[in-house]
């Protein structure tokens, strides 16, 4: 085989490499992509950080239970958000502990901490 030929079938090799990494990356992200867990996530650390800043404000101890809606002030509108697969959120039982999904058991939607 010319040197040529031996080029082009490492290269053709490297393409078929990538391209065999990025298509399920790609299938999967289409699939967990707008709405799924990644916006519910973000929700929750959202939520949790609104309660840190109440609780922050308000001199709570850790041991505090939070207020929701004190809470929803420090976020954009006022308002909690709205998961577009129907989730709810809930405080956790103390300023320390993180917000809960409605989901969390069924779909994975929790915070990873």
């Amino acid at each position: 085989m010319s040197e040529k030929t031996i080029h082009g079938l490492v290269l053709l090799g490297v393409v078929a490499v990538l391209v065999a990494i990025v298509i399920p990356n790609f299938v999967k992200a289409k699939t967990t992509g707008g709405g799924g867990p990644p916006n519910c996530i973000a929700h929750l650390k959202q939520i949790d950080g609104a309660i840190q800043q109440w609780a922050l404000e308000n001199k709570k101890e850790d041991t505090d239970a939070p207020d929701l809606n004190g809470a929803a002030s420090y976020l954009k509108g006022g308002v909690l958000p709205v998961c577009p697969q129907g989730c709810s959120y809930r405080a956790g039982a103390t300023v320390k502990d993180v917000p809960i999904c409605s989901k969390a058991t069924t779909l994975g939607h929790s915070l990873p901490y």
